[in-house]
């Protein structure tokens, strides 16, 4: 089942999609998943980032040969940080370089988990019963923050507009089995399979809720495949006018423009 977050006119509400049409339910799909009797069609609206999260942990160096680009070992537990919420964006909308650090910023295909039930210290085999469902993510970075300016990864990773999610949530997944890839301007720069992750999605969840208790709406990206931009030679970064197109198989396309803030 997908699951979106749309604005119609006068209208802003979640809804099931079923054949290029919304069916709008009465309230976000942790608290009921009733129908009102409202549909849209999937054309005539504008998809918003599928949640609102309360929370946004991510996870570092969780593929295999991601690590191995960067040189470093494979990290003995998940390597968390956290990203502003105010980052989220929707599908469609621009990556803004920002001002302050516009010159390495870097693109990370990544699959996002999001919570449908509040949990807290959860074991790992009933870790995916908290689930709502999965969503494309990227994790822009501005590296030169990330690596050389800062001595923590918050700035780098936080800027508005670096947490584009979407189009829409998908409930009925393997996340342990999904290939990932991430186009820029129609190249392919990421192509891997969420069987490389280091730490499993189940994993990641059970290890997350023993940090904080996860709300209902909160994500949790996975971490990224090789290919990013700031391990190529030369790196590649981002630049105004660029295309960013992150896939996840069994969900979809994640598309945004890249566009420089205007001081």
């Amino acid at each position: 089942m997908r699951i979106a977050r749309f604005a119609a006119p006068d209208k802003e509400a979640y809804a099931v999609i079923a054949d290029e049409l919304l069916k709008v339910i009465g309230g976000p799909p942790w608290e009921t998943m009733q129908f009102t009797g409202e549909e849209f069609a999937l054309d005539a609206v504008k998809l918003l980032a599928p949640v609102r999260p309360p929370d946004l942990f991510a996870i570092g160096l969780n593929y295999r040969a991601h690590a191995d680009e960067s040189g470093v070992s494979y990290p003995p537990a998940p390597v968390i940080f956290l990203k502003a919420s105010s980052s989220v964006i929707a599908a469609g909308e621009p990556i803004v370089l920002p001002a302050m650090a516009p010159d390495e910023v870097d693109y990370e295909a990544e699959l996002a988990i999001v919570i449908g039930h509040a949990c807290r210290r959860v074991r790992e085999e009933e870790a995916l019963d908290y689930v709502l469902g999965y969503t494309c993510a990227n994790d822009v970075s501005a590296r030169d923050c990330q690596m050389r300016l800062d001595v923590q990864w918050a700035r780098g990773k936080s800027f508005d507009t670096f947490c584009p999610l979407g189009p829409w949530i998908e409930t009925e997944l393997d996340p342990d089995s999904c290939d990932i890839s991430l186009r820029l301007n129609g190249q392919v720069m990421q192509a891997s399979n969420t069987s490389d992750m280091i730490f499993s999605c189940r994993r990641l969840v059970s290890y997350c809720s023993h940090i904080a208790t996860l709300r209902p709406g909160t994500v949790i990206i996975t971490g990224t495949p090789s290919g990013v931009g700031f391990a190529r030679k030369p790196p590649v970064f981002l630049r105004p006018n660029d295309r960013v197109e992150v896939t996840v198989s069994g969900i979809g396309t994640l598309v945004n423009p890249v566009a420089q803030e205007t001081p």
